[in-house]
């Protein structure tokens, strides 16, 4: 018996891989990486789940770090990084009796925190890069009579999408949505009698058979949202629990003074909430904006469409490498490259082209004060005091994981930090992503760094795969 919490694309992905669904190379197909080829010839007739993972991605190379990652992924889009269109190599198919049984838990309907976004915003990856195994995103845009605009999506296209993958790969009955998990920690398996079992699982059929093998196991406890609005409690117990509860839970904060005022925001939807009940406007004071990353974007271009004033508070300069804007193509991002222009253009050294915009690079908050003005300081040392109407902390999230002891950290790559996508992820085995710190839990997404969902494909087959090699061991 398996549990996993998050139900965004890695969810959905493993529980396609758990229910039966089983991929295999695709007779006569030709992948353009010739070593790769003559590795999946070998044995057409074993499923990739059966195969070693670590051979079959072994000298790959791509946007990834990780290695199963950049196999799925060329896999399932062998050319796609040189603008090719090549159909996928694999072939997949529905083996029930291969199925393992499992529950994903997620707060919100399938695709996770895709359903928060607001619904116009366009994806950063290309269109493609968001479908899931064996149900191209493109075609089913097709259905729908739309096409992709500039070869992206929206954030509501890719919601309804996940959802629609669900229903159509016949996942439903593994989900429960309006689900939050409040603990999940390890016991021993002997101190659990199966009568304190409350189930989740409609048709009653206990999660939980009494494995001698197995000494430990994890308790998984929370609560779902019944139809009354009211409160229902469930513990359960599994041998396996996969993390993949994304991080787009908890906003970063900067920790100044001020920061808890009414005025001050730590997502986008504030803004767009704003303009909705007409609070900020064209003659208002202006939107500080705090941040360098896409988010911090999405939001000046937004403004910029709503003619609201905008002031610009980032830390680096604007020729940083590490700048995302100074990594993407411009021209399939032609609206962030124009974001990345007004920084250098229009800086409050110099006025530029662009009205109701000021940038402030090598800046940062001091304090906001509760007359709405807020203190800024730049790289010297130099104060200024600026009148705002609303200030946004853009500056990325962190997965919130307080169901977990010590909230995670000690399952961090760096285990005095608290765990971030980005900086200290979840310290996995690249080709199984368990935890190296705690046997029978797995990470996945941008909780173990895979942070597009081009990639996080590849974790969930990792752990399929071992999670199958497990099942084949102890066969029930």
């Amino acid at each position: 018996p398996l549990f996993f919490s998050g139900n965004g694309p890695s969810g959905i992905c493993l529980s396609y891989l758990l229910s039966g669904y089983t991929p295999y190379f695709k007779r006569h197909s030709v992948h353009p990486h010739p070593i790769l080829q003559r590795k999946l010839e070998e044995a057409p007739e074993v499923s990739v789940l059966d195969q070693d993972l670590e051979y079959l991605s072994e000298g790959l190379e791509g946007r990834s770090h990780s290695p199963v990652a950049l196999l799925f992924d060329t896999l399932l889009r062998p050319d796609t990084d040189f603008g090719g269109t090549a159909e996928s190599v694999l072939t997949w198919w529905h083996e029930p009796d291969r199925a393992i049984p499992h529950l994903v838990l997620g707060r919100n309907a399938p695709g996770g925190a895709w359903h928060s976004i607001e619904g116009s915003m366009v994806t950063l990856s290309k269109g493609e890069w968001m479908g899931l195994p064996d149900l191209p995103f493109k075609e089913w845009l097709k259905q729908k009579r739309r096409g992709l605009r500039n070869n992206r999506a929206t954030a509501e296209d890719i919601a309804q999408y996940y959802q629609h993958y669900v229903m159509k790969k016949g996942l439903q009955k593994n989900f429960r949505c309006g689900t939050v998990v409040t603990s999940v920690r390890k016991v021993s398996a002997e101190s659990i009698s199966n009568h304190t079992q409350k189930d989740l699982q409609e048709d009653g059929d206990s999660l939980w058979n009494s494995n001698e093998k197995s000494t430990e196991v994890f308790q998984v406890d929370g609560f779902f949202k019944t139809m009354e609005g009211d409160k229902e409690l469930f513990s359960i117990y599994a041998e396996n629990v996969v993390l993949a509860t994304g991080t787009y839970d908890n906003p970063t904060w900067l920790g100044v003074k001020g920061e808890n005022l009414s005025y001050v925001h730590h997502q986008l939807s504030a803004l767009e909430e704003a303009v909705k009940n007409n609070s900020v406007g064209i003659m208002s004071d202006p939107v500080l904006i705090v941040g360098a990353g896409l988010t911090a974007a999405d939001a000046i271009l937004f403004a910029h469409h709503c003619n609201i004033p905008v002031i610009h508070v980032f830390r680096r300069r604007v020729t940083d490498p590490g700048l995302i804007f100074n990594q993407l193509p411009k021209m399939m991002y032609p609206e962030y490259h124009k974001v990345h222009q007004m920084m250098k253009e229009q800086t409050a050294a110099c006025a530029g082209p662009y009205e109701c915009y000021i940038s402030l690079p090598e800046h940062h908050v001091l304090s906001f004060g509760k007359d709405k003005k807020c203190i800024l300081q730049d790289k010297n040392g130099c104060q200024t005091a600026y009148k705002i109407s609303m200030a946004l902390v853009l500056t990325g999230s962190n997965p919130n994981l307080s169901f977990l002891p010590n909230n995670g950290i000690d399952l961090a790559i760096d285990s005095d930090q608290p765990v971030s996508s980005k900086r200290n992820p979840i310290d996995v085995d690249p080709f199984t992503y368990e935890c190296t710190q705690e046997k029978g839990l797995y990470a996945l997404g941008p909780l173990a760094g895979d942070n597009f969902v081009r990639f996080v494909q590849g974790g969930a087959l990792a752990a399929a795969s071992s999670l199958v090699k497990k099942a084949n061991k102890n066969p029930p």
